[in-house]
């Protein structure tokens, strides 16, 4: 069983997911820059899009529990990656996990817990290596 990684609604069982690895990328939604006849390049986003996209994947020797996950379910994500913020006059961008905040000199630390759709899953397995290598796209909600 992962240490870090949790997924609700998509179990992690023993030796899934040892060495997981995890992206967190703004959604596409949220990058709408434009420039101004001055050429000026400027954002004209909404804070409302301010959402991530992630990716997780592994190779390990057994599946997580994926029967029954299809796209559009809604699962809460004990993320791998971390973000950070300036400590003083900051604070946390995404609700932190408990436990996973730590001070790194003016920078706080912390992994965040987000509320995702799966939007995509593969699995492929090599019967011969005797592993299982899978993948998990998500939308943040």
């Amino acid at each position: 069983m992962s240490d870090v990684l949790t997924l609700s609604g998509i179990e992690v069982p023993p030796y899934s997911a040892r060495g997981a690895s995890q992206t967190l990328e703004p959604i596409q939604a949220s990058q709408q820059l434009r420039r101004t006849v001055n050429g000026e390049l400027i954002d004209i986003s909404r804070p409302e899009f301010r959402k991530y996209r992630s990716r997780i994947s592994c190779a390990d020797q057994q599946p997580p529990a994926v029967d029954g996950v299809w796209p559009g379910q809604v699962v809460t994500v004990g993320c791998i990656s971390e973000l950070s913020y300036l400590t003083a006059g900051g604070s946390p961008a995404r609700t932190p996990i408990t436990g996973s905040s730590r001070t790194e000199g003016a920078y706080t630390v912390y992994r965040p817990s987000l509320t995702m759709r799966v939007i995509s899953f593969s699995q492929d397995t090599d019967e011969y290596g005797a592993q299982v290598s899978w993948s998990l796209e998500l939308e943040e909600v």
